[in-house]
């Protein structure tokens, strides 16, 4: 398993034309005039064509296959929308600064240059309708990674200062805090002291030297902490060696989320130096999609150099070793359908993973449909759960997803995404929804099998 991947197509970072990235100026958006905040957001804009983007960006034949694999527009029927609509202004960028035929573009103001107002009125699209999911990208008949492109086309917003206030805010925080929901390191030490007496569990931390160094979110410390706690139990169930840091816990990545290269660098360093530190050879990524994205597949480009430890998400680390015999399990013999967060299935590749360790609990896997690579998203990744006006269209996505599971007829529902969970809880109560989706971790931890070294 490589742990760095140039060509892998959450990684479209490499600069075409050796224009250094503008310097983050969120601080200093109030002061920006219009013409400053579209320089800034063009300049980021043609930082981030290459040959890749290019190819993408010349690619689409405008076929609209990529409008009904998006929930936003299922839930709709609005064509505004459609996937590759999002990234139209870094698409006209493209068009006057670096496509092959620019100089027409530019001679003949074919497309006009990129106003304020249709940023403004483009931030919706970029970061309220677009979850950066995939199933666009993956239902593509030319190839082209949309979700990639909506990505790249952020880091202008950032630039521009047009980041919704709500996803800034949280951004910012986690750079200032070290998480994005103040679960700062005295903060995760008196979380961690109270789960361990609570519990009887011994749950590490800052130890100098281990194998295994376990990160988590925001989400799991503040919200689900008892993930954290069924960590240490199958972990003490294996006998590993393993601990937490101090220095490097929060895999949430904000800054990727907004938008900010600078600040989604500064958190991917954090866990990197934190398990070179204490010679990790496995770093355990927690029930956290984009976590995965954001270290898995960039991490290294982002490090300069191969990571020198493996990165595995939970679900993989968990199907790893029930094949390995150093996990055993009871057997439930139950109905359970599993929704497949899309960072870490579609996008990340670990679809069968979660799969294998619910063979091994002797489940009655009832599959959604469509399932696995294809599955439904949630509705509240890429950071549009943190956005309040994105509500109402959240939540009309959303009702795809109950749909999905409902049909399944299954009594249980888990997944290994702590936002996704709560994205779930919070749609369950806003249509007094009758189901509750569970975590994977926690299923496995509360059904070890006894005689664990």
């Amino acid at each position: 398993m490589s742990d760095t991947d140039a060509n892998h197509p959450l990684e479209l970072h490499a600069p075409r034309f050796g224009i250094k990235r503008p310097q983050a100026r969120v601080d200093k958006q109030g002061t920006l005039s219009d013409r400053e905040r579209v320089d800034a957001a063009l300049a980021s804009f043609v930082h981030d064509f290459s040959r890749t983007t290019a190819a993408y960006l010349e690619a689409c034949v405008h076929c609209g296959q990529c409008a009904e694999a998006c929930h936003f527009y299922v839930a709709t029927r609005d064509p505004k929308y459609t996937p590759i609509w999002k990234v139209e202004p870094f698409k006209r960028a493209y068009s006057r600064q670096a496509g092959p035929f620019a100089w027409l573009f530019r001679t003949f103001n074919l497309k006009p240059d990129v106003t304020i107002g249709e940023l403004e009125d483009w931030q919706e699209l970029i970061y309220d309708s677009c979850t950066l999911c995939g199933r666009c990208t993956m239902i593509c008949p030319m190839g082209i990674d949309i979700a990639g492109l909506v990505g790249l086309a952020r880091h202008g917003m950032f630039q521009a200062g047009l980041v919704p206030h709500e996803l800034w805010a949280v951004a910012e925080r986690a750079r200032r805090e070290g998480s994005p929901l103040g679960a700062t390191p005295a903060v995760l030490k008196e979380r961690i002291e109270w789960l361990a007496d609570e519990n009887d569990v011994e749950i590490p931390l800052d130890q100098p030297v281990a194998e295994i160094l376990v990160t988590l979110s925001s989400i799991e410390i503040m919200k689900y902490p008892r993930s954290i706690v069924a960590t240490a139990k199958i972990l003490k169930h294996m006998g590993a060696s393993w601990t937490l840091s101090t220095h490097g816990y929060e895999a949430t990545n904000f800054g990727m989320l907004s938008g900010n290269t600078q600040w989604q660098r500064e958190s991917s360093m954090k866990l990197i130096n934190s398990a070179i530190a204490c010679g990790a050879r496995t770093l355990i990524l927690p029930e956290c999609g984009h976590a995965y994205g954001a270290l898995r597949w960039e991490g290294a480009n982002l490090y300069g150099k191969s990571l020198p430890f493996r990165v595995l998400h939970v679900s993989e680390f968990l199907a790893e070793n029930v094949k390995n015999g150093r996990i055993r399990l009871t057997q439930l013999g139950k109905p359970v359908t599993f929704h497949d967060p899309c960072q870490i299935s579609r996008r990340g590749g670990a679809t069968q993973a979660p799969r294998d360790v619910l063979t091994a609990l002797g489940v009655e896997l009832r599959e959604m449909p469509p399932t696995g690579d294809m599955n439904w998203c949630c509705g509240g990744g890429g950071g549009v759960v943190t956005i309040h006006r994105a509500d109402s269209l959240r939540y009309m996505a959303f009702e795809i997803k109950m749909r999905q599971i409902d049909v399944t007829g299954a009594d249980t529902a888990v997944t290994s995404c702590a936002n996704c969970r709560q994205t779930f809880d919070d749609g369950r109560a806003h249509f007094s929804w009758d189901k509750t989706v569970g975590s994977l971790l926690e299923m496995v931890a509360e059904n070890l099998a006894a005689g664990g070294k």
